[in-house]
C-alpha cells in the first residue's frame, strides 16, 4: 500500500512541478524566431535534457569541491 501511495504521490509531484514551471513563462510568439537563451516550457524534451545535464554537472562539481578531487 505504501509503494502504491508513493508512486501516486511521486507522479502527482512531477506533474505539479512541471505545471508550475511551465506556467511561470509566457508562451513564445509564433512569428518571432526562437532564441536559445529564452526560457521555454519544460515539456520539450531538449529543454528537460539540457536542464538535467546542467543540474548533474553542477552537482558533480560541488561533489568534487567537497571531496577535494
Amino acid at each position: 500500500m505504501r509503494l502504491l501511495f508513493g508512486m501516486i504521490l511521486g507522479a502527482a509531484a512531477t506533474i505539479g512541478i512541471a505545471y508550475i514551471h511551465d506556467s511561470m513563462y509566457a508562451p513564445l510568439p509564433l512569428t518571432a524566431p526562437a532564441i536559445s537563451s529564452e526560457p521555454r516550457p519544460m515539456v520539450n524534451w531538449d529543454v528537460v535534457g539540457t536542464f538535467t545535464r546542467r543540474a548533474s554537472t553542477a552537482a558533480r562539481e560541488q561533489w568534487n569541491k567537497i571531496s577535494g578531487k
